[in-house]
């Protein structure tokens, strides 16, 4: 099996894997990695026992183990995920797997990766369904081509089939890796399997250029199988045409005879009591079924086409032959590509179950102190290590989690329900149109039952646990009445903590966080044993012994009932002492029911125990499988009888009996289970409003993000309005004053009554657009205005003027008034100016 353990992250786009054997550095475009292989072959493997029934795997296992796997039921689980796999081969394995549970942290923890890559390749898109392989076909042509004999056709066509399947699942990857290279840690270890599949292109044309699909050799694999096919279909109608014509030579037995085909001999079938008009060899004779005769005129035809046969046969296995020796060139390759496939099965079988099931991917982490740290750890190290344990709070943290069996049954009640109903429903179709009225109110009657039925199926969901251990709690003691739900509670936990190891999902929702248990012990049950004359007591003290003995401080143990079968003050101290041991110096986490009331009070005498209790419903008599955590269970006896309607004065002595410290306690009790109740009702009230919050806050911010960039975009908008419309009033200005500058001298009225255009139409320009741009409006009417006073008196020689253009003053020397030109003296510069371009 393809192994690695974590990625060490060394420099940023290089990782390393760990594992056992001798390692091989390979470099790719984005990665340096370091990967070790450990190749599992899946070839000449044993057909596995059932998983209900005995196994051939882990027999040497301790008997107290294998006796817990049966209590908790792990080969109905084992079950349950192997049919999820594709392939026959894939379902064994998947059960071997499963049922090994000899595995070491890092094996765990690989396994998980493995998982958690073929979820995600599930998720995407690129996993691919293996239920059309034949691996069982494929494994045997494999041997023989090991063996050096002819592989059948349809072998042949079974492994190119697995090629090609193989081929496009690594095309689905590397589709993937391209559209985002962060798929291929995302996929990882999957996606470095995936892509060092070695995929023989070339077997796969040869094979299909000499196979059909139904596995038969093609007529032109070679002219040799061409040729005696050729013949052997040329004495079949040869043998054919003579049986025909002797049938109806004989015009009065036609009816009776028939052309039959006996073990590759043609002959005649004759029902007639008469014998036959023709001489024939009789093959076979029997009352009602006829007699076989083989004429003797066709007796040489059917030698020949035996012998015709053969040829086929040998030419045939010729051609198989070169496909044998064609994949013996290659079978390493396929030997690994194989093993490879049944390998990704398995690993989906499991993502597939975690999917189906809707689990949740568990944090797995190996409890450890300061003490158990490696001695060549740094000082450093081993600070940090206990700071990242003690920043956990629980030891066990598994929300709404779900038994698996029950919720499978569950969901397998539902499925049946609904077919029954598809199939009533059908049927009613079915008679409406056949015009058929009998038994309509019947039907559907039997409808509504089926639809009740599958909606109360639908309603009636297991209810899950909550179960939420604190990290110094070393032994948990749980209480409540029968049927409360104890035993399953306990179960839960087990097969949880038995899917965490072996690399499955549990069924709980997310974050789930669970230690890793080397044993998971349980005695759960009646376990009497005949045949070694124990009794129920005696047999629970057995296993309980075993258990001890065997559990480490990473062993969880589970008890259901300690101390009970005996008599109740004796079995209370016994298993006061019993749970006691197992805190002190027994496994990591113990978890026992019980029904003795001394058991509760060990909470308050040692740190390392914790109470539980499954809740009980007062009103509606019935228990509701929720754990109250952190309170002791009480007794509700006398009140189920008082609701029940026994009669007062017995009531009452049985109170008197029972005591008045007991009911006191009793009524402790009673106001813990509010104040927890309360507790929890205020906690998930808080918990809405915290969403809530969040969810508002989330909606306010992105409100705030919206108005931000609304006021931009409208700031901008009005911006280009303004600089539009000032470009505009520019515009129509600077036309005004050209026109007004290109109009000849004229007198002063008429240079007034002029000079009024423009001022007027910059009045007017100003009322039309002062909103937006009465800044330049108001501008551009004052140069117009002291353009016009100044162009009113024409410069007289010797004047002084300014010249704007050189921001300069500057002496008129020449006047031309019929040019409108004027020449001036600034310093040493004399210049030649239009009158327009100076100012008086």
């Amino acid at each position: 099996m393809f192994s690695s353990s974590h990625f060490l992250i060394t420099a940023p786009g290089i990782y390393t894997t760990a594992g056992a054997g001798a390692g091989a550095i390979r470099t790719t475009n984005r990665f340096i990695i370091v990967r070790y292989n450990t190749p599992q072959n899946f070839l000449n493997r044993p057909l596995a026992a059932s998983v209900s029934g005995n196994r051939s795997v882990n027999t040497d296992q301790p008997s107290v183990v294998l006796d817990s796997l049966r209590v908790l039921q792990w080969d109905k689980l084992c079950d349950s995920v192997a049919s999820f796999a594709g392939t026959s081969l894939g379902r064994q394995t998947t059960k071997e797997q499963l049922w090994n549970l000899d595995k070491a942290y890092e094996d765990s923890v690989r396994l998980l990766e493995e998982t958690k890559a073929a979820v995600e390749m599930n998720k995407y898109g690129a996993m691919m369904d293996f239920t059309g392989i034949d691996v069982a076909m494929v494994e045997t042509g494999i041997i023989r081509a090991r063996k050096g004999v002819a592989v059948t056709g349809s072998e042949a066509m079974a492994l190119s089939g697995l090629l090609k399947f193989a081929e496009a699942l690594q095309l689905n990857v590397k589709a993937a890796i391209k559209a985002d290279s962060d798929w291929f840690m995302r996929f990882m270890p999957l996606s470095e399997l995936v892509m060092e599949l070695v995929i023989c292109q070339s077997l796969i044309k040869f094979i299909e250029q000499l196979v059909d699909e139904d596995g038969s050799v093609k007529d032109s694999a070679s002219s040799t199988l061409r040729n005696a096919r050729e013949q052997v279909r040329y004495l079949e109608r040869k043998l054919y045409q003579l049986m025909e014509s002797m049938i109806r030579s004989g015009s009065d037995e036609i009816a009776t005879m028939e052309i039959f085909n006996n073990d590759g001999r043609w002959c005649i079938n004759s029902r007639a009591d008469a014998p036959p008009t023709f001489e024939g060899l009789l093959l076979a004779s029997g009352s009602g079924a006829g007699s076989l005769i083989e004429p003797l005129s066709a007796v040489p035809l059917n030698d020949e086409l035996q012998q015709a046969r053969q040829l086929v046969a040998k030419a045939e296995e010729e051609v198989l032959l070169r496909i044998t020796k064609k994949m013996q060139m290659e079978l390493n390759d396929i030997e690994n590509l194989f093993n490879s496939m049944i390998q990704i099965d398995t690993i989906n079988a499991r993502a597939r179950y975690s999917l189906s099931f809707e689990g949740a991917w568990p944090e797995l982490y190996l409890p450890q102190d300061i003490d158990s740290i490696k001695a060549e750890t740094s000082a450093e190290d081993k600070i940090s290590s206990l700071s990242q344990l003690n920043q956990k709070k629980w030891n066990l943290y598994l929300p709404k989690a779900y038994h698996p069996l029950l919720l499978q049954q569950h969901r397998h009640n539902l499925e049946r329900a609904m077919k029954d109903l598809r199939i009533a429903n059908a049927e009613m179709r079915r008679k409406q149109q056949d015009g058929s009225a009998k038994g309509k109110k019947e039907k559907n009657l039997n409808i509504s039952s089926l639809e009740m039925r599958v909606a109360k199926l639908k309603q009636e969901l297991p209810i899950p646990f909550d179960i939420y251990i604190a990290q110094n709690t070393r032994v948990l003691v749980i209480t409540g009445p029968n049927t409360g739900g104890k035993t399953i509670c306990l179960k839960t936990v087990g097969l949880a903590a038995m899917m965490a190891k072996s690399g499955l999902y549990v069924l709980a929702s997310e974050p789930a966080r669970i230690p890793w248990f080397d044993f998971v012990l349980a005695d759960i049950g009646d376990e009497q044993s005949l045949s070694q004359s124990l009794s129920t007591f005696s047999g629970h003290l057995k296993q309980i012994s075993e258990i001890r003995s065997l559990s480490t401080s990473l062993s969880l143990v589970l008890l259901d009932e300690v101390g009970a079968g005996t008599n109740p003050i004796e079995g209370a101290a016994l298993g006061m002492s019993l749970l006691e041991s197992f805190a002190d110096a027994g496994a990591l986490l113990t978890i026992a029911t019980t029904h003795h009331g001394e058991l509760k009070a060990l909470k308050y005498r040692n740190g390392a125990f914790e109470n539980a209790c499954m809740e009980f419903d007062d009103v509606n008599l019935k228990p509701t499988y929720r754990i109250l955590w952190g309170v002791p269970g009480r007794s509700n006896a006398i009140n189920i009888a008082e609701r029940l309607g026994l009669p007062v004065e017995i009531l009452d002595n049985a109170r008197d009996l029972y005591g008045a410290a007991s009911a006191e306690i009793n009524e402790v009790i009673v106001d813990m289970e509010r104040f927890k109740q309360d507790y929890h009702t205020k906690l998930h009230e808080s918990q809405q409003y915290l969403r809530l919050s969040k969810k508002l806050h989330k909606s306010l911010l992105l409100t705030r993000k919206r108005v931000t960039e609304h006021s931009v975009k409208e700031k901008s908008r009005r911006m280009q309005e303004i600089t539009k419309l000032g470009a505009s009033a520019r515009s129509i200005i600077h036309k005004k004053v050209r026109e007004y500058r290109s109009l000849p001298t004229q007198k002063p009225k008429q240079i007034k009554a002029d000079t009024d255009i423009p001022t007027s139409t910059s009045i007017h320009l100003h009322a039309t657009i002062e909103e937006k741009a009465s800044v330049v409006t108001e501008t551009a009417s004052t140069d117009i205005k002291s353009i016009t006073e100044n162009k009113r008196e024409l410069p007289k020689i010797g004047d002084v003027v300014n010249i704007p253009s050189l921001n300069k003053k500057a002496t008129v020397v020449k006047l031309d008034r019929s040019k409108e030109q004027v020449v001036v003296q600034a310093g040493n510069l004399k210049l030649k100016l239009n009158l327009a371009d100076i100012l008086t």
